[in-house]
């Protein structure tokens, strides 16, 4: 392909990312795979440039462009060597032609974020990696890779010099590591899991965190990974039988119906993690599509769920025991916005302290971004029951 061809095809993918991330449809990597596997001709070098250009403009254009062409206009200034009206490139750029504009966030969303964060939303994220206790200790694991560094306070976090095809890694194959970001295992530090409890991750989804907790108890108890996501949930078996995590029960929850499935754990659990769905805009170093994403209504459905989620998982607690509620947002009211009004609502619940060597005191809980921390943006607090 000639790197105008290059352009084009970037500009057809941008297209389609644009208009799935207005109605809420399949995410960027899905499309782009797509296209490549419906473009078997084009070389790996092409692949790679196309695919270039499209995460550039991704990363370049916080506000949603109106088109790729636009985007790529304003990205490659409009350059005549690359909009040459060939027979696949762009046509040839028309002096009125609108661009889009450069932005960090949309303008609604840079005053919900704080300031400081704007610029690390678009650094490059860390690759951080878990030791499985279960099956190997963190100073053997280190040898395994070059240049990794072990992260402070983390008794199972090791943090890689560069990205890698981890999943093709001998560690990673048997099972000795998880990939998950610093800020996601302080989270299930946090719940404090120990062997024998009765521990519920009701937001499971594809289980990272329910196989930090089964580690953290050593197979011992019972620990039940639930979501309303069958194919997510799905996903959890086979990363359980590699890292050795025995003692994991899977529960498909219906949707307004959550504790039908869980109906022998109410008011029994010593520990209910909620990792909420949530706006994800602390991960937006990994995933700038979703600054596209996001609108003032699907942030406010969100809000809303999660109170019903935090009010239904709360009813699993037994008197004396804890819940951990968390989500990747650097949203007040995503974070410590909803800890407050759980707690205003529920009384007999209070905010334990946390004390840990990182985040911020924020309300009820603890702050985590990617300027102060380096790890992913998470609000997460640990809410007690009263005996």
């Amino acid at each position: 392909m000639t790197p105008p061809a290059r352009v084009q095809a970037a500009i057809d993918i941008l297209d389609r990312i644009i208009a799935s991330a207005r109605d809420n449809g399949p995410a960027a990597d899905a499309i782009v795979a797509d296209w490549i596997k419906g473009h078997r001709f084009a070389g790996s070098k092409d692949k790679r440039a196309i695919r270039d250009h499209v995460y550039a403009a991704i990363r370049a254009f916080g506000m949603r462009p109106a088109r790729g062409r636009g985007a790529m206009l304003m990205l490659l200034d409009g350059d005549p060597a690359m909009f040459d009206g060939s027979t696949y490139g762009p046509a040839v750029v028309e002096v009125s032609e609108e661009r889009a504009a450069f932005s960090l966030l949309p303008e609604w969303l840079s005053e919900l974020i704080p300031a400081e964060e704007h610029a690390a939303l678009l650094e490059r994220a860390p690759f951080d990696v878990r030791v499985n206790r279960l099956k190997a200790v963190r100073d053997a694991v280190l040898g395994q890779f070059e240049k990794a560094t072990p992260i402070r306070g983390l008794r199972d976090g090791i943090r890689l010099a560069e990205h890698l095809s981890i999943e093709q890694h001998p560690a990673c194959q048997a099972g000795e590591v998880e990939v998950q970001d610093a800020g996601s295992q302080w989270i299930g530090e946090a719940c404090a899991a120990r062997a024998g409890m009765t521990v519920v991750d009701f937001c499971a989804g594809a289980g990272g965190k329910a196989l930090q907790l089964a580690a953290a108890m050593g197979g011992e108890g019972r620990l039940i990974a639930s979501d309303t996501n069958r194919d997510r949930l799905n996903r959890l078996a086979p990363r359980a039988a590699r890292a050795g995590a025995t003692n994991i029960e899977t529960r498909l929850l219906d949707p307004n119906r959550e504790l039908q499935a869980l109906g022998d754990v109410v008011g029994l659990a010593d520990v209910v993690l909620v990792d909420a769905p949530c706006s994800g805009s602390g991960t937006w170093r990994r995933n700038p599509e979703g600054r596209w994403r996001l609108t003032p209504d699907r942030l406010a459905q969100v809000v809303r769920l999660q109170g019903y989620i935090l009010a239904t998982a709360s009813q699993l607690v037994r008197p004396g025991g804890a819940l951990v509620y968390a989500v990747c947002s650097l949203i007040e009211a995503e974070g410590a916005g909803q800890a407050s009004s759980f707690l205003g609502s529920h009384p007999g619940w209070q905010a334990e302290p946390l004390t840990l060597p990182v985040g911020r005191p924020d309300g009820a809980g603890i702050r985590l971004t990617p300027a102060h921390d380096s790890t992913d943006g998470f609000f997460f607090a640990r809410l007690s029951k009263a005996c």
